[in-house]
């Protein structure tokens, strides 16, 4: 099969579309031709040598997401068929022709998307959910704050939280994202250009100095410190990028004296049991939302896979509302000229 390689670690032009052997499923997994894979920020840090890939998945082969139609099953897969449109969390690999998946990661894709958009869905509504909903307990009612509104996370983040009750919903995003927000319709209370305006005093003047109960923050880096400030007793702010660096000064006393929390978290490296919890939460709460059309992945523009290195320096750029995804044709057409 083809697929993307990290030749070395690097700028986009280290991608190559090279011929790899193709993967062997075991009986508990499932083979996908795949028809779309969608890039992320640790698609780029990998690609530059900074994220390594999780044992178990492709050390060169970047892409954790995707979506295709299933090749073939293992002998102990009983709620898998080929032909089923499909789509997954991986590890890595998924910039690919073809990816294995154990079963258990698999989900349907619901009827009213496309394998485009369901290749968007898994990292940022997996990440989007768990960080507001099992982390940070984001309850109806409450009001919550999405930093880089605009991104893969951010858009699925809007969404989640208007789903879950959320009250007043903040989003940071430079002018041109909020206006594509707006412009998507997504769920956006109050709309805060960053470029502009201090998040932080927004923040104070529309709760009248109360704060809100979540942040998620995608930014890390000197925007904790203005986390703090904007979180109102009890608040909870969940670190999910560092876009802005590792490092942060924090007022402690601020976070003893409002019993605030500040959790960090990351999807790529925990456990096979651990995703496969999440993967059936997802499966129960949130493929219903999507099949009622409550929920939607936001796709900004798609490459063909050979373009993937194109496709990187967009995302660098960090123009892109929603997600970029990589399209690929299918084994089928391929053969036949089609």
């Amino acid at each position: 099969m083809q697929a993307i390689r990290i030749t070395r670690p690097g700028g986009p032009q280290v991608l190559r579309l090279e011929e790899v052997p193709d993967p062997e499923p075991g009986l508990d997994d499932v083979l996908v031709d795949v028809r779309a894979a969608a890039l992320n920020r640790a698609d780029l840090l990998q690609r530059q040598g900074h994220y390594p890939a999780p044992p178990g998945a492709p050390a060169d082969i970047p892409g954790l997401e995707m979506a295709g139609v299933v090749a073939a099953v293992g002998g102990r897969v009983r709620d898998v068929s080929p032909g089923d449109r499909v789509m997954a969390l991986l590890g890595g690999g998924g910039y690919a022709e073809r990816v294995v998946v154990p079963a258990g990661m698999v989900l349907q894709v619901p009827p009213g998307l496309s394998l485009v958009e369901a290749a968007a869905l898994p990292e940022v509504f997996y990440t989007a959910y768990d960080a507001l909903f099992r982390q940070a307990g984001l309850a109806m009612g409450e009001s919550v704050l999405v930093h880089a509104a605009g991104g893969g996370v951010g858009t699925a983040a809007l969404q989640l939280a208007r789903a879950g009750g959320a009250a007043r919903i903040f989003g940071t995003a430079s002018s041109a994202k909020l206006t594509g927000i707006e412009r998507e319709g997504l769920p956006l209370d109050i709309p805060i250009d960053y470029r502009t305006v201090s998040f932080e005093e927004v923040v104070r003047e529309r709760t009248e100095g109360r704060g809100v109960d979540v942040i998620l923050d995608m930014v890390g880096g000197d925007y904790l410190g203005p986390d703090l400030r904007s979180l109102a007793e009890l608040g909870r702010v969940v670190l999910v990028g560092l876009l802005r660096g590792r490092s942060a000064e924090a007022d402690l006393g601020l976070i003893l004296g409002r019993r605030l929390r500040v959790l960090g978290t990351v999807l790529r490296a925990r456990s096979a049991a651990e995703k496969l919890t999440l993967t059936a939460e997802v499966r129960d709460r949130l493929l219903p939302l999507f099949e009622q059309g409550r929920l939607r992945p936001v796709v900004d523009r798609t490459y063909p896979l050979a373009e993937a290195e194109l496709a990187h320096r967009s995302m660098d750029a960090n123009q892109n509302l929603g997600k970029i995804v990589l399209e690929v044709e299918s084994r089928a057409a391929s053969s036949t000229g089609a």
